[in-house]
């Protein structure tokens, strides 16, 4: 698969001083929609805002949900499962649409649930300038389990061939306290304070207008998995920084990742893959090793996902999206 962007139109053009864009995709989301956009007023307090939705093709009804009890909602349709990538980039051309265009974005899971006041303290810490350099061009919160109480490790590091030794070797939770051996950022204290990550999961972020513009569409070769990554590395390229707000949280239900073999091994390979692209061959051949070696381990143990995993590191076969 090439590694080129998507060539679609710009879908920034026209961006203004409008409305933030509450950007959504769906794909057969029909049973946590209802209460996503039950949640919407209380989460988007104190902004003018308007809703977006991509829907990659739902077979449940999804479409429809929307259209009757959201009515004010753009809908996209997308036609095919086009991936989340595709999706987000076709929200933010419905939403460059708009008379007087937008003037930042809030992308987010339909299986998110804002608490009050969440993305009214995204969009304010936007475009604030750090003491360290670079400009907030991506807020995200606290993120919780769906019982409202477990905090998320939401907060990443660039991959690196020592990070991914370390969690192959020690687990990513544990070597996640030590920068140089985990991507995942696991000490406490990095989620009560205003904390500068190289990424963030991508289940809740406010994106700047003029972060957008600068970085243009989402990476729509990356199916899912990897393309928020991709995103707030590229950011981060170019002088935006991704920041956690900890005064604003949300739940989030989570997905199927760690339980489905056909989704984790999807993370895996598109991991691997996006490492490729900003590092050489030698590099990526270690990073590769070192990745196969955690999945192996924990095939070892019988877990399927990382069977499957391991599987498509191989090439037998390559997951859906995958190369």
């Amino acid at each position: 698969m090439s590694s080129r962007r998507s060539a679609s139109p710009d879908p920034l053009a026209g961006t203004g001083a409008g409305p933030v864009a509450v950007l959504v995709v769906t794909w057969n989301s029909a049973e946590v929609l209802p209460e996503f956009l039950a949640s919407l007023p209380k989460g988007m307090a104190g902004l003018d805002w308007r809703l977006v939705v991509a829907d990659n093709d739902s077979a449940d009804g999804t479409v429809e949900v929307v259209r009757s009890l959201a009515p004010d909602a753009t809908v996209v349709q997308t036609g095919r499962n086009a991936g989340y990538a595709a999706g987000v980039n076709a929200a933010l051309a419905a939403a460059a649409g708009w008379e007087g265009g937008f003037r930042a974005a809030l992308v987010c899971n339909p299986d998110v649930r804002m608490r009050e006041g969440c993305a009214a303290l995204l969009v304010d810490a936007l475009g604030e300038v750090r003491p360290g350099g670079g400009r907030v061009g991506i807020s995200v919160p606290l993120l919780y389990e769906e019982d409202g109480r477990t905090l998320l490790h939401s907060l990443r590091r660039e991959s690196s061939v020592t990070r991914a030794l370390g969690e192959a070797v020690i687990g990513n939770r544990r070597a996640g306290r030590f920068p140089h051996w985990s991507e995942l950022v696991t000490d406490p204290a990095a989620y009560g304070r205003e904390t500068v990550a190289d990424w963030a999961t991508g289940a809740l972020m406010a994106l700047s207008g003029e972060c957008l513009a600068a970085c243009g569409p989402w990476d729509e070769s990356f199916f899912l998995y990897s393309e928020e990554t991709e995103y707030c590395l590229r950011a981060r390229d170019l002088g935006f920084v991704t920041r956690l707000e900890p005064s604003a949280s949300a739940t989030h239900l989570g997905g199927d990742s760690r339980v489905s073999p056909r989704l984790w091994s999807l993370l895996t390979v598109n991991r691997v893959r996006l490492f490729r692209r900003r590092h050489g061959l030698a590099a990526t051949t270690a990073f590769r090793a070192a990745v196969l070696l955690r999945e192996s381990s924990r095939a070892a143990l019988g877990r399927p996902a990382s069977m499957a995993a391991v599987r498509a590191l191989a090439g037998r076969p390559a997951p859906y999206g995958a190369p």
